[in-house]
């Protein structure tokens, strides 16, 4: 019998290698893989070869030898700064002791289909080499934190001098319930703040972590901050871990955290709780007008939100959370993530759903979930970060698709053409979306919306035995042939990036391995500089690998 961390060794070379192959621009065929790295022998048998990038390896071996995760990072990363080598190989090592923690546990798991998607990404992200480095967290904190544990917390509180704390929210947002964003927290803990004074939530870890920073230190000292420990409800940590979920509650909380999850640590900016509230009052303004009739069964998850302890001036503190509405009839939908995710020794969730009829399964996600997501960049400029993670796919009683949604503060561009009639709808004389070039924004959802996402479907489903990859990219092909005339029409020059898909012999797409190896944090470089690209073969084109 293979044991958990044989499981999770395979994967993570697996992972590796899908990185390396594809960011080295070395073609995976049916073929044994040979490689020769500074000197020395890489072989692998290869099960599966994927147009995708989704490749299956097995027998993984250094010049004849059996090898490491973290050993085979090292191996394959001569030329990289040493100390950034080390510490990816650490976190490398790092994933795979967590891993197979997750893939021994048979603990329980939460109530409901929405929520368990969020806690069966037991492998990560399958094309990264860390995916579930979790930046030190081991013990019983691993395991209060981890959705893929069946993880569950209560929330820690903050008592702080009003003035102390910035907060905003949109008017009459269904899910607040009435109640303005400060009178919603201590809704939340179950206490009434003192005269004067109102509540921040914050994460267990950060909670504990930023009683360590000085700013905050003085605060507590001052008598001004007063950590009041854990109240109210018990919380599931989601896929993303740092948005919590409650059942029984109308919202989730999206709170600072300051681990560092495979590239990046994960703690708000000022700009991305506005973003939130700028995406409520465009859609409310029916920004998207045309994609909201086009495509009623596609939404946006409002982050109607937000309070922050900032001392009143522009840097947060990392006490901060974004309130998150729960969908309607939340249990029908599912992250994508969480369908596509391996499950050994059986289908993936996504290939049980898709079984009868995978070509119609691939064609109805293009038509509900991509194309709208095409059309709101057509229609507005607005470009979602609609990676695996951010994507929901709505489910009927039999597991085909009845819609989607995008969820994340954080993950909007904006095509910088369409600037100028963004600012005249909301009257503000900027934007907190991210205002790139198009090229760039082109470039971006290139990676998330089609590699990263709709053909992450395709992959899943080959690899599962279920269908030909061909014959799915075929049908991608044809679904998003249909869609050009409504793209066109949505707005200017609305159909270049499906035509581009169409069309390009080579497509950008985002390096994972070589972004983590530069010590890039995704969350606060450049926009121009937020992740290492380069140009692969388009999987559009059907041909021979």
């Amino acid at each position: 019998m293979t044991s958990p961390l044989e499981v999770s060794s395979s994967a993570h070379l697996n992972a590796i290698l899908r990185c390396y192959t594809r960011e080295s621009s070395i073609p995976v065929t049916a073929d044994p893989l040979m490689l020769t790295v500074g000197g020395s022998t890489l072989t692998a048998k290869v099960l599966h070869a994927s147009r995708t990038g989704l490749h299956a390896f097995s027998d993984v071996l250094f010049d004849g030898s059996p090898v490491a995760p973290d050993e085979l990072v090292r191996l394959l990363s001569i030329g990289a700064d040493a100390d950034e080598i080390e510490d990816l190989a650490a976190r490398t090592a790092e994933s795979v002791r967590n891993v197979s923690l997750f893939v021994g546990d048979h603990g329980e798991r939460g109530p409901g289909r929405f929520l368990q998607a969020e806690q069966a990404l037991v492998f990560g992200h399958l094309n990264h080499p860390a995916p579930k480095s979790r930046d030190g967290l081991s013990g019983a904190e691993l395991a209060e934190y981890s959705p893929e544990l069946g993880g569950r917390f209560a929330v820690h509180w903050f008592e702080a001098d009003a003035e102390l704390v910035s907060s905003d929210q949109v008017a009459g947002a269904p899910s607040l319930q009435g109640l303005d964003a400060l009178q919603l927290m201590a809704a939340l803990a179950g206490i009434t703040p003192a005269a004067g004074k109102v509540l921040i939530p914050a994460h267990p870890w950060q909670a504990a972590a930023v009683l360590g920073r000085p700013q905050v230190a003085a605060l507590v000292a001052e008598g001004r901050v007063k950590p009041l420990g854990p109240l109210g409800a018990q919380w599931y940590p989601t896929s993303s871990l740092r948005t919590v979920y409650h059942p029984d509650l109308p919202v989730m909380l999206k709170l600072s955290l300051g681990l560092r999850i495979t590239n990046s640590r994960r703690e708000s900016t000022p700009t991305e709780l506005r973003r939130g509230l700028e995406i409520n009052r465009l859609l409310d303004a029916a920004y998207n007008a045309g994609t909201a009739t086009a495509h009623p069964r596609f939404s946006i998850v409002r982050d109607p939100a937000w309070v922050a302890l900032d001392e009143g001036g522009p840097t947060l503190t990392g006490l901060d959370v974004a309130v998150r509405e729960v969908p309607t009839a939340v249990d029908d939908y599912a992250c994508l993530a969480g369908l596509v995710a391996p499950r050994p020794g059986q289908l993936s969730r996504l290939g049980s759903l898709a079984a009868d009829d995978p070509a119609a399964w691939v064609a109805s996600y293009i038509d509900e979930v991509l194309v709208p997501m095409l059309h709101l960049y057509a229609e507005t400029g607005i470009g979602l970060e609609a990676h695996q993670q951010n994507t929901l796919v709505r489910l009927d009683d039999v597991g085909k698709v009845a819609g989607g949604a995008y969820r994340d503060n954080q993950g909007y561009y904006l095509a910088s053409s369409y600037l100028r009639g963004l600012l005249s709808v909301t009257g503000l004389s900027d934007s907190a979306l991210a205002v790139v070039d198009d090229a760039i924004v082109d470039d971006r959802l290139t990676y998330y919306l089609l590699h990263n996402q709709a053909l992450a479907v395709v992959g899943c489903l080959a690899v599962d035995g279920l269908a030909d990859e061909d014959s799915l990219l075929a049908v991608v092909r044809d679904r998003l042939t249909e869609a050009l005339p409504e793209l066109k029409a949505a707005g200017p020059d609305g159909d270049r990036l499906a035509q581009r898909w169409l069309s390009a012999e080579r497509l950008p797409c985002k390096a994972n391995m070589m972004t983590r190896l530069r010590g890039i944090d995704e969350v606060v470089a450049p926009l121009d500089a937020q992740s290492v690209y380069l140009e692969i073969p388009n999987p559009l084109q059907l041909g021979s690998l």
